[in-house]
């Protein structure tokens, strides 16, 4: 796992990769505090946060492209497989990677509060606890971005899906009030998702059985539950969007409550992915 780490780690530098994302991230930060605590002077870092959080749409999945998509492409991923490693060690050691890169731009902004307090009032407390949790949720994102590189070989693909995923996680909860909170929409949805379930399944496994399985045990379910009562199916698709939104939950650190849940879903979410993309090398590996 070290070195996987360390080769990561080296590539990423030797390239312009942890450049490009760096200075990306600082400039819109950058641009969010002359906004905010310059030109209209207001205190709280953690907007400043809020507006840069954005910029993970674009950046994260363009970070996390090539970090599995590249390999199988040149098929140096089959080297991989060789080691004498696990699949899990191999995963975690380009995560790593990807956190010190990601982590290296984010201590130059944890000094932005520090240098504004000498000339106002900042509060720190509330600001290094939406920096902290800012982190927690890149980290999230860049564990999707993991699991969406190891599904194809096509770099461009891969970072075109996780703008659309990211993008779509981002303005969900605005999204959530135009989507329908009837019964009938809810089930509708329901079997999208049972269908994209049994699709994922079915690519990490190969085992059309289990993948088909669960997705009909889902829509049968949900069948039956619309004609025994509908009414437990109103209002679960935007309650389910607002739920599920990453950047939501990082909006209550904004508003200066250090909410536990939410670190507890940000590493549950990165565990769930991780999880995902080992999932996807060990069945490339067998194949």
């Amino acid at each position: 796992m070290i070195a996987v780490f360390k080769h990561e780690l080296k590539s990423y530098f030797h390239s312009l990769t942890a450049y490009i994302f760096g200075a990306f991230l600082l400039m819109f930060v950058g641009l969010g505090a002359m906004l905010y605590n310059l030109q209209a002077a207001v205190s709280n870092f953690e907007y400043v946060l809020s507006f840069g959080s954005m910029v993970f749409v674009v950046i994260v999945p363009i970070l996390t492209m090539r970090v599995i998509a590249e390999e199988r492409k040149q098929k140096t991923d089959q080297l991989l497989y060789s080691l004498p490693i696990s699949t899990t060690e191999v995963v975690i050691g380009k995560y790593l990677a990807l956190l010190i890169v990601y982590l290296i731009p984010l201590v130059v902004i944890g000094f932005y509060p520090l240098i504004f307090s000498q000339f106002g009032e900042v509060y720190l407390p509330t600001s290094y606890g939406s920096l902290f949790a800012f982190f927690i949720m890149g980290a999230a994102l860049i564990a999707m971005g993991i699991f969406i590189s190891s599904l194809t070989e096509n770099q461009g693909f891969a970072a075109g899906i996780g703008i659309a995923v990211m993008l779509f996680n981002y303005f969900s909860v605005s999204l959530a009030e135009y989507v329908s909170s009837t019964a009938f929409g809810s089930a509708a949805a329901i079997f999208v998702l049972a269908a994209l379930l049994g699709w994922i399944i079915y690519h990490l496994t190969k085992n059309e059985t289990l993948s088909y399985g669960i997705a009909l045990l889902i829509m049968a379910c949900t069948t039956v539950t619309v004609f025994v009562d509908s009414s437990k199916l109103e209002g679960i698709l935007p309650n389910l969007m607002k739920q599920l939104s990453l950047f939501d939950r990082f909006d209550v650190f904004v508003n200066g409550v250090f909410d536990l849940t939410a670190i507890i879903y940000f590493l549950s979410f990165a565990a769930f992915f991780l999880l995902l993309a080992v999932q996807s090398l060990e069945k490339r590996r067998y194949n």
